[in-house]
């Protein structure tokens, strides 16, 4: 490709990063030519020339000189759209929209391989860090086992000011969206639906199979209390968010988001603030490590100049792994071992326990640590959602190696 004519769709912290990195990538060759935005008279902190600014996709669609879409809005629907109408004009695509690909790869997937267009998305997974391109060039063969980590930075920073700096859970919010690290509504973020939305796209690349959001077990911190704290603290141990999908077998793997109790000696321990972590295990390299800002303007907007440069040379994902014979099925059919707090409700009625390996009662709380199945959780979701109910994951899988 020669010199690259960008239509950018959305203007907001992302789009508003993406015009900075440009103007200062002098090698990108690269040049936004339209920007599609919804009010196009709303007052922007961001230095562009307002002739460029449109309200109207056909301005962008319609312009012969334009050879790359880029679309960071935050409306799922509208920007699979985008994508899909992009795709079927032939015009290569990058796009930062999590929710939209991960519901909607399957049929992205196609609309590239019928019109010969190349889809990139990067920055759609953990900001800066360059996780699916590893996936897909330096993990391209059958030997990784597990990819797990802290893929949302909001709820991070939330944890680390609770861990790291004593603060009550609701003050530790209030900070993260005072600073802007967390939404006003921060629901898509500490109910892990973020990090869901990541580990199916992360799982496509590691191991060749989609999978529903809707058919992933996730469950957040929203319901975190002072008692969880406590037990973690006295345990020598922190809360964290972790996402992981997991070969269990050479013909069966697994995935789900939720909390977890995490220990010095592991990596992710150490993964503060705002920042992601990334563990990738095979079985001949053990384990390696990313680390990386997983949000926020310029480090969203670096991933995103890195598929704008990639297009510079006609790179396109090939989701090699989808091809592969053999590739292991997705399955629900495993126990877990997990501490669920509690006060009023019976949870040890409600849930099919197989395994009860401790259990603590006390007028201000409960809470039992035990073995369940996987799909039992999915099946019982509604007992996990009240308000005086909490889970956090124990960690069985690789964890004598970790």
């Amino acid at each position: 490709m020669s010199a690259i004519k960008i239509g950018l769709f959305g203007l907001g912290t992302v789009g508003a990063g993406i015009v900075e990195v440009i103007a200062k990538a002098r090698n990108a060759n690269a040049e936004i030519k339209r920007i599609c935005v919804r009010d196009k008279n709303k007052k922007r902190k961001t230095d562009v020339n307002p002739t460029i600014i449109t309200d109207r996709r056909e301005d962008v669609f319609n312009d012969p000189e334009i050879n790359l879409i880029v679309e960071v809005i935050d409306d799922p629907e509208a920007a699979y759209e985008i994508a899909c109408e992009a795709l079927k004009r032939r015009i290569p695509v990058v796009s930062g929209s999590k929710a939209m690909i991960a519901k909607n790869l399957p049929n992205l997937i196609e609309l590239q391989r019928k019109y010969d267009t190349a889809l990139l998305y990067d920055a759609s997974a953990c900001g800066s860090i360059p996780v699916i391109r590893n996936l897909e060039e330096y993990y391209d063969n059958d030997l990784l086992l597990e990819v797990k980590g802290i893929l949302n930075g909001s709820s991070n920073y939330i944890l680390s000011r609770v861990f790291d700096h004593n603060e009550s859970y609701a003050d530790a919010l209030a900070r993260a969206q005072k600073l802007g690290f967390a939404e006003s509504d921060p629901s898509f973020d500490i109910e892990g639906f973020d990090s869901l939305f990541k580990l199916v796209i992360i799982t496509v690349h590691a191991l060749g199979v989609y999978v529903s959001p809707d058919d992933v077990f996730t469950y957040g911190i929203s319901n975190i209390s002072d008692c969880d704290i406590s037990y973690a603290k006295e345990k020598r141990m922190k809360i964290k968010l972790v996402a992981q999908v997991i070969k269990i077998s050479e013909s069966r793997f697994t995935m789900f988001v939720m909390p977890q109790f995490v220990a010095p000696s592991r990596y992710i321990y150490s993964v503060d603030d705002e920042y992601n972590g990334i563990v990738i295990r095979g079985e001949c390299y053990d384990r390696q490590f990313m680390f990386g800002k997983g949000a926020g303007s310029l480090p969203t907007a670096s991933s995103i100049l890195s598929d704008v440069m990639a297009r510079l040379h006609d790179y396109r994902y090939e989701y090699k792994k989808m091809s592969y014979t053999g590739r292991p099925s997705y399955t629900t059919d495993l126990s877990l071992k997990v501490y669920i707090r509690y006060q009023m409700t019976p949870i040890i009625e409600l849930l099919p326990f197989t395994k009860i390996n401790e259990r603590y009662n006390s007028e201000k709380f409960n809470y039992v640590i035990g073995e369940i199945s996987l799909s039992d959780l999915i099946k019982n979701r509604n007992v996990l959602h009240v308000d005086d109910v909490f889970l956090v994951n124990l960690p069985t899988f690789f964890e004598d190696n970790e």
